[in-house]
């Protein structure tokens, strides 16, 4: 394993950061304001493709910007963790900005350059968590993450948007300060260093002979303080921002803000504590099942959700700990199954995301009981959803599979049949909540009371990027090879593939 010090992981903050001055200045023009987004979002990806060349190729990438105090600097780097939600995270916003133009112009949104602002904002601090070298860049680039998104959440500015985004940020800012930053002080107290273990994901940063107890309760400070992975009982904040426009729902729920809670849990337990000190301090186990809870719950309460963005909230919140819950087993096959997870969820996500906002821009339906033979009139829009909830299911050959095989021979490996129980469960429970939307779209009576005659698909800058993200969701699935690669060169574990 060679580490390189390279100013190249400068390039894709740098991109990041400088996109949304470029937005306000063209904001008088619509077409140069959105072009700026397309633009940057094609630079983002294209400059971190050879990064994640040397990645496979056995390089880690680090380089500190400066230093504040000895061990507390502003560092980045790149191993195969870092390129997974470096990588969707770009790549996802090229067609996030497609899909923004249609939803915003059609309904002629307000504030659309603040937007749109914001939006490279959230996607810069994506950038920036995604290629943290130490706990204290991840901490400065996850609050950047919950500040600029605030206004997307509270867009419409009304009561209920305002409320919304009052939880939003009450639970994410709150649990930062009240148990992230501690978390913080605590490693750098135990460590004396906040710099990632990178090359090695069974050893930690903390010396031998640490106080046991300290480690633990900075462990679960962590695991609380991470809000953005909505861990019950720390979720609510996800369902109440639903209120913002849906691809805001998307920004959150594939791209930017959960994925930054999750990828900040699995860096945590991979390179602050290290696979040997989580099973030595028994902490591996009680964060599974506090995940397969969290995946059960959530996907009973989706169950009684007739609003499609509620039920699709819910089961993010169980499809969250999907990724947690693998990490946390410890296990090759677990962890695998958990990191692989973050891109597969994304690209099905997303796509679930985008189809309920192309059929709201069409149709302005909100209730999945109003949405009866709806699919025969937006077969391309219904057809992508269905594709994507056959990957939340796990139903092969979408990517979903993928992540719960890894998943179920991880619970079997540790030999925990609670767990296997839970995916399983969870399985039926998500068969339960998506099969009636994509059934009753196609071959039920419309609802008496709704004229789906009057109804077309989307604009064709929305539903191509949802068949996109959908066809690509199957591709991962049939080739799950370049995510496993970049996790394959983790070192200090043999992996099973």
């Amino acid at each position: 394993m060679n580490i390189i010090h390279s100013s190249a992981l400068l390039i894709p903050i740098a991109i990041t950061m400088v996109t949304p001055l470029f937005i306000w200045l063209t904001r008088h023009n619509e077409n140069l304001r959105e072009g700026v987004s397309f633009v940057a979002a094609l630079l983002t990806f294209f400059s971190l493709i050879p990064i994640g060349i040397g990645v496979l190729k056995g390089n880690i990438y680090t380089y500190t910007l400066f230093t504040i105090l000895p061990g507390i600097k502003v560092k980045f780097c790149a191993d195969g963790l870092s390129l997974i939600f470096a990588i969707i995270s770009s790549f996802l916003w090229f067609f996030a900005t497609s899909y923004n133009v249609g939803y915003m112009r059609s309904l002629k949104e307000h504030a659309q350059t603040r937007y749109y602002i914001c939006f490279a904002i959230a996607i810069f601090g994506a950038q920036g968590v995604a290629l943290s070298g130490n706990v204290f860049t991840l901490y400065l680039f996850y609050e950047i993450i919950t500040i600029f998104t605030y206004p997307l959440v509270a867009h419409h500015q009304d009561e209920e948007a305002y409320r919304g985004a009052k939880k939003y940020i009450v639970y994410l800012m709150g649990t930062s300060k009240m148990f992230l930053l501690p978390a913080m002080i605590l490693t750098y107290v135990l460590a004396g260093t906040l710099d990632f273990r990178l090359g090695d994901i069974t050893h930690g940063i903390f010396p031998p002979g640490t106080n046991p107890i300290w480690i633990s309760i900075t462990y679960f400070l962590f695991i609380f303080g991470l809000a953005k992975a909505a861990i019950m009982p720390l979720h609510n904040w996800l369902p109440s921002a639903m209120v913002a426009p849906t691809p805001v729902s998307a920004l959150l729920h594939a791209v930017a803000v959960v994925k930054a809670g999750v990828f900040s849990i699995s860096r945590i337990i991979l390179s602050v504590f290290g696979l040997q000190a989580m099973k030595a301090f028994h902490l591996g186990l009680p964060t599974a099942y506090l995940a397969a809870f969290t995946i059960v719950t959530a996907s009973l309460i989706a169950l009684t959700k007739d609003d499609l963005k509620a039920r699709l909230a819910y089961s993010t919140v169980s499809q969250l700990s999907y990724i947690i819950l693998g990490v946390a087993m410890l296990s090759p096959f677990g962890v695998a199954g958990g990191l692989i997870h973050i891109a597969n969820h994304a690209f099905s996500k997303i796509t679930l995301f985008f189809a309920a906002g192309a059929i709201y821009v069409s149709t302005h339906l909100k209730k999945i009981s109003l949405m009866d033979g709806l699919g025969k009139k937006m077969p391309f829009t219904y057809g992508a959803f269905a594709l994507a909830s056959l990957s939340m299911i796990g139903v092969p050959p979408v990517c979903g599979f993928v992540s719960k095989w890894y998943l179920v021979n991880g619970a079997i490996d540790i030999n925990r049949i609670i767990l296997l129980v839970a995916l399983l469960a969870s399985t039926i429970l998500n068969a339960g909540y998506f099969v009636p939307i994509v059934y009753k779209g196609f071959f039920a009576k419309p609802h008496p009371d709704v004229n789906i005659d009057s109804y077309t698909e989307a604009p064709m800058v929305m539903v191509v990027p949802l068949c996109i993200t959908a066809i690509i969701s199957v591709l991962l699935g049939l080739y799950p090879d370049p995510f496993l690669n970049f996790i394959k060169s983790l070192g200090g574990v043999r992996w099973p593939f």
